[in-house]
This record gives structure tokens, C-alpha cells and sequence, in this order.
């Protein structure tokens, strides 16, 4: 007879909560510090939660063990040591979502807790196994995280819908390999400066700010190095660059209008966002990611213009649970520009909404239960069909 998996036994009085980190991106280091120092900290904090630390490794082999949640494993470089004596998990899916660990011990989840940033995770990949599994899980539904990773898609379908954009073409990176004089000339029509992004990355990796054709050429190369897909955007001219983080599902709400304090660049860079050792500078507050003007020094119909147009851009796309719209403003002529969509905001931007009073934990509590009330809303849809269809084979 086959070996019975044994149960891991829990609080059964609280619901478990899956983490869910790392990942083959290049974002990965971003992801160990929210999941730790956003997630699962809080989550424990509350005391409602069993908590799971999951972390996926650069290869994709899941894990999991309570020591996956210090930090300091991590900063130490000791990771892949430790890893060395873990057996990587296996998931089973069939109604629910369980983790079967060494020993055949199994975990059940009621709630994922998705904090994976950028490629194989925040991009909707891991929302469709979750969908599959029939579990709940924080954040985006899988459409809308597809949609917001893709700079390209995202910035059409908010044009379709009136949302002004800044003038933009994007291309496939092999088009550009094969013939790039083709791909410059479907560029010729938009205006220095420009700004080079890869379509799918986060957290400002491989963006360019160019000047002249030249530039433009190692910038595409550039990107074309991460992504499949390449966007080219005039830039805004007199910009103030805002980000506002927003939770909820179907009555959505935002948290402050952020405004980044940038360097001469004019790019918020990944250099600007977490390397900048969090020094504050006059009139800014120190957050997760830099320092910023928190809440943004705008004029109040233009702070409510940006506020209202974030709120449009995340009910467009299908936002629900959480994510972070950024915008672009001409200051001189007061009009607000759709730039992206972060479906998982790098800390869940908590700085930001523990100014507008909702603390770290709870943030976090809310996130669980919008993740409940989405799930019990999908269970009333039908997905069966009954037909004779097959008879007639």
C-alpha cells in the first residue's frame, strides 16, 4: 500500500498563509525583502495567521522552512548552503493548494500570499496556478497582472479608454535584430528625449533616457538584452513623476499621491529606488524605496486629477487586491500622463500607507481578506457545461 502523506499540524483555529518569494527574475533580491520585511513580519505581528515562508530559487525549485524568513540567511550568502540540505517541495493541486515537504508532511493553504516581483511571478504566471489550485491569493487576478507587466498592452488599452499616455511605439526585440533600420523608422515620428524600456521588467531595469539616435540603438540593445519586447516613449516635458498605491476590489481606494525626489537624471532609477541608502533630503520622507514627497507638493485639483486618474487606470486594467499606478505630469500644463502599473508594489509601498493611517499589519490583513472576498465572489460563477457533445463521437 502507498505511503499515507502525513498532515502538519497548525493553530487550526487560524488560516495559513502562504509567502510566496524569489523566483527566476531579475528582481528576486527585491522580492526576499518585501516578502520578510512586508509580509511575513506583519502577517506574524497580527497573530491571525499561520505563516509559511515559500521561496523559489534563481533555478525555480520551491521551498520551504520556517528559517526561510530571516533575512539574515539571505544577507549572509549562506542561502545556497542551506538550500543544499532542504528537499524542494512539491505542490498538489486537487481542489486546494498543499505543499507536500521531505518526510511527506503536507501543508494546506487557505491564502497565497504572492510577493515575487517582475518575470515567473508578478507577470499573472503565478496567478494562474493559483487559479488552478482554487486557492485564494493576494493581489491581481491574473489578466490584470499580464496587462499591467506589459508596458505595451497596458499603455493601449488605457489610450482605448481616454487615459491621456505620452506618444509611444514598441516592437519585438528580434524585429530590431532582423532588420533595424525598419524598427528606427517607425520611431522617426517621436521626439528626443526618449525614454527605452524593456516591456515586462520592473523596478526600473535597463530603462534608458536618450537624446539622439545614437543613444537610442545602444539603448534598444540594451533592453532587447532582458525582454522579448521593447518600448520607445517621448518623454514629458517639465515633469513631475507621482506614484499612487491603491488597494481594494470592486470599491478601490488610494493611499497618498507619492512624488519621488529625483536626481539630475530625471530617471527613478533602480539606483534611486533601493541603493540610495534611504538618506532623506529636505521635505522628503525616507521610505522603502528612496525618498520621496510624501504626499506629493501638487496644487489640489491637480492632486485630485492624479489621484482620479490612477483610480481609472487600476479599474481599466482589472486591478483588485493591490497595486501601484504611476503617472507623469506636465507641470506647466497641468496634464496627467499614464506611465505603468506595478501589480505588486515593491514593500507594498506600507511607508506610504502608514502616512495615510493604515499600519504595516494592518495593510496586510486587509490584502488577506479582499483575497477571501474575491475568491467566495468566484465560487457563485459557473464553469461547467453539460452537453452531448461527445455523443456524436
Amino acid at each position: 500500500m502507498p505511503r499515507k502523506l502525513g498532515i502538519l499540524r497548525f493553530n487550526m483555529s487560524k488560516l495559513t498563509v502562504a509567502v510566496i518569494f524569489g523566483s527566476r527574475s531579475t528582481e528576486h533580491d527585491i522580492s526576499i525583502v518585501t516578502a520578510i520585511a512586508s509580509v511575513i513580519k506583519p502577517l506574524e505581528l497580527s497573530g491571525k495567521y499561520n505563516v509559511v515562508p515559500v521561496y523559489i530559487d534563481k533555478q525555480g525549485k520551491w521551498y520551504s522552512d520556517p528559517l526561510l524568513s530571516d533575512i539574515n540567511l539571505y544577507s549572509s550568502g549562506n542561502i545556497e548552503a542551506f538550500l543544499s540540505k532542504l528537499k524542494p517541495l512539491a505542490i498538489r493541486m486537487d481542489g486546494k493548494l498543499e505543499l507536500v515537504l521531505k518526510r511527506k508532511k503536507v501543508i494546506t493553504i487557505d491564502v497565497a500570499f504572492p510577493a515575487t516581483h517582475g518575470t515567473h511571478g508578478e507577470d499573472g504566471e503565478l496567478m494562474g496556478l493559483l487559479e488552478m489550485a482554487g486557492v485564494a491569493y493576494v493581489g491581481c487576478p491574473m489578466p490584470a497582472a499580464a496587462l499591467a507587466m506589459d508596458k505595451a498592452l497596458a499603455k493601449t488599452l488605457a489610450a482605448a479608454e481616454g487615459i491621456p499616455t505620452s506618444k509611444f511605439e514598441w516592437f519585438y526585440a528580434r524585429d530590431f535584430a532582423a532588420d533595424q533600420e525598419a524598427v528606427l523608422s517607425k520611431l522617426a515620428d517621436l521626439k528626443y528625449p526618449l525614454f527605452v524600456k524593456p516591456v515586462h521588467l520592473g523596478s526600473s531595469i535597463a530603462i534608458s533616457r536618450v537624446e539622439n539616435s545614437k543613444a537610442l540603438v545602444q539603448a534598444i540593445e540594451v533592453a532587447a538584452h532582458y525582454d522579448d519586447k521593447v518600448l520607445v516613449e517621448e518623454a514629458v516635458n517639465n515633469l513631475i513623476e507621482v506614484t499612487v498605491p491603491i488597494i481594494g476590489n470592486h470599491h478601490p481606494r488610494a493611499a497618498l499621491v507619492e512624488q519621488p525626489l529625483l536626481k539630475n537624471s530625471n530617471l527613478f532609477d533602480f539606483e534611486t529606488k533601493y541603493l540610495s541608502g534611504g538618506k532623506k533630503g529636505k521635505g522628503g520622507k525616507s521610505g522603502a524605496q528612496g525618498y520621496s514627497k510624501l504626499p506629493a507638493d501638487l496644487p489640489p485639483k491637480l492632486y485630485k486629477q492624479a489621484e482620479e486618474t490612477a483610480l481609472k487606470v487600476y479599474k481599466t486594467l482589472g486591478c483588485a487586491g493591490t497595486a501601484r499606478v504611476d503617472l507623469l505630469i506636465d507641470s506647466q500644463t497641468n496634464q496627467v500622463y499614464f506611465n505603468e502599473v506595478n501589480p505588486l508594489p515593491g514593500s507594498l509601498y506600507a511607508h506610504n500607507w502608514r502616512q495615510a493611517g493604515v499600519s504595516n499589519v494592518g495593510l496586510v490583513e486587509e490584502l488577506v481578506d479582499l483575497a477571501l472576498e474575491r475568491e467566495q465572489e468566484s465560487k457563485k460563477l459557473t464553469t461547467a457545461f453539460s452537453s452531448n457533445y461527445l455523443k456524436q463521437y
